[in-house]
């Protein structure tokens, strides 16, 4: 590549909390990236959950910021399917299937995109908001404002929406 041409660019917005499209915007942008596309995946609301920590992190919250974290899923092995949940069953089905076909988790998959270098930033107003702290996301996780994400995707040739 010559100084003159710059790499493509592709954003995703993720918005769902749905394991199933969680699964999907991160295909897309490993292989996005996997092409040379810089790759930014913007989290807000419910997409922000796929960034959480497993585990539980001891930080102060007023009452209504507890009760958000105590009803949201913690972390991308806690996420439900937007069709066919079963009160659980259907992810741990989807779970067994990828991994006899030799598919990457969602938290493998997350992991190969940070290795890749796609950005991921998670929203700052939807963290007020919900009263996620930067210590309960994952490590290396951006914190941005929509502006910063509008900045990637008007240079962007793909932007998604899911």
């Amino acid at each position: 590549m010559t100084e003159m041409e710059t790499k493509e660019k592709t954003t995703i917005v993720l918005f769902s909390g749905d394991l199933d499209k969680a699964i999907a915007a991160f295909i897309i942008a490993n292989g996005a990236a996997a092409y040379d596309h810089d790759v930014t995946i913007f989290f807000t609301f419910w997409g922000l959950n796929a960034l959480r920590k497993d585990q539980k992190i001891a930080v102060k919250k007023g009452f209504v910021e507890r009760m958000f974290g105590k009803m949201m899923p913690r972390g991308a092995g806690k996420l439900g399917l937007s069709k066919m949940n079963f009160g659980g069953m259907g992810p741990q089905m989807i779970k067994h299937v990828m991994k006899k076909h030799n598919a990457l988790s969602l938290p493998q998959l997350i992991e190969l995109a940070q290795e890749q270098g796609i950005r991921l930033v998670a929203c700052t107003m939807t963290m007020d908001l919900l009263g996620l702290q930067a210590e309960e996301l994952l490590d290396g996780v951006e914190h941005a404002g929509v502006a910063a994400y509008l900045g990637d995707a008007t240079d962007a040739k793909v932007n998604l929406f899911i």
